[in-house]
């Protein structure tokens, strides 16, 4: 089962540049959420924050209750034994085999012996579809492929949360489809918690549980997808839909008089499409024969918000 990860007043700057301030959220235990925006805000930057690899100027980053911005060196190791991250490019090494690649995590953070280490690589290589290409050089391989070996190393020492670092970067729309699948997948066979920054919009309409969204230094929203994919934010509604009209502009944000008379020039197009359920996107289910196990906290916090919502249009 996965942990809890709750990020309280969350604030990041390098030296005068301030990339995000006041960032709170609760990423719920065991589900899959998805952080969006747009280029430079910042969202690989909150990654590494929440493994403890960069150190915000303040906040909290609270993992199984214990808040990783204030542990020392030795304490703050043990509990990055709950991560496993699966880079851009994968990460691997060039000179080494994938069998190896997915090994190496066990062989320097584990005294498991090699019958051990064999039996753990291969089944993790067997839950991303790599069995057979265990003597494969990265070099040899597509990018796909290097993808899921860096997800099959990601996953050896057993991690209760995993990060996903745009793991759609470079990949077609073929392979992103299969990649998406793979992830909903291991979510239900695992129960791990997944946190996914990614620009890919296909993706984040349907994989996660929930979304988040980073804009102008700030986290426009985090909640539920359904939430987010009826939300009348303008920067939501903008990014979901991938069009030039909102807040967001190519270089730098538009200032507000722009943003209104674009805004105002749509109508009322958004909400009619959102009454007749254009903007649902069905959600990827498991796989057949892969049965995901029942959250009562994510169903009961998801028939809140539903009854929230409806008192308010009432």
């Amino acid at each position: 089962m996965g942990v809890e990860i709750c990020v309280e007043g969350l604030t990041k700057s390098f030296g005068h540049q301030v990339i995000w301030q006041d960032v709170s959220l609760t990423l719920p235990a065991g589900e899959v959420s998805v952080m969006l925006g747009p280029s430079g805000t910042g969202k690989s930057v909150f990654l590494k924050t929440l493994v403890g690899l960069l150190k915000p100027d303040r906040g909290c980053v609270k993992v199984a209750g214990r808040d990783i911005t204030r542990l020392r060196e030795h304490d703050l190791y043990e509990v990055r034994k709950l991560f496993g991250v699966l880079f851009q490019d994968g990460a691997l090494f060039g000179s080494m085999n994938l069998y190896d690649n997915i090994a190496f995590p066990l062989r320097e953070h584990t005294r498991k012996s090699e019958s051990q280490i064999r039996r753990i690589v291969l089944e993790k290589m067997d839950m991303v579809g790599l069995i057979g290409s265990e003597g494969k050089l990265p070099g040899e391989i597509s990018g796909g492929m290097r993808k899921r070996a860096g997800l099959a190393r990601a996953l050896v020492l057993d991690p209760e949360i995993i990060l996903f670092d745009e793991p759609d970067s470079g990949l077609d729309p073929v392979r992103v489809a299969y990649l998406n699948q793979l992830i909903v997948d291991l979510n239900a066979q695992i129960d791990a918690t997944f946190l996914i920054v990614t620009h890919d919009i296909a993706s984040a309409r349907q994989v996660p549980d929930n979304i988040g969204l980073l804009f102008r230094r700030e986290l426009v929203m985090f909640g539920p997808r359904e939430q987010l994919l009826t939300s009348d934010e303008p920067v939501v509604r903008q990014f979901l839909n991938g069009r030039m009209q909102g807040p967001i502009g190519m270089a730098e944000e538009k200032d507000a008089a722009q943003v209104e008379q674009e805004l105002a020039r749509l109508g009322d197009m958004d909400r009619k499409a959102r009454h007749v359920g254009n903007d649902m996107t069905p959600r990827l289910l498991p796989s057949p024969g892969i049965t995901r196990p029942p959250r009562w906290e994510a169903i009961a916090r998801r028939e809140s918000e539903l009854h929230r919502k409806e008192a308010a249009d009432a």
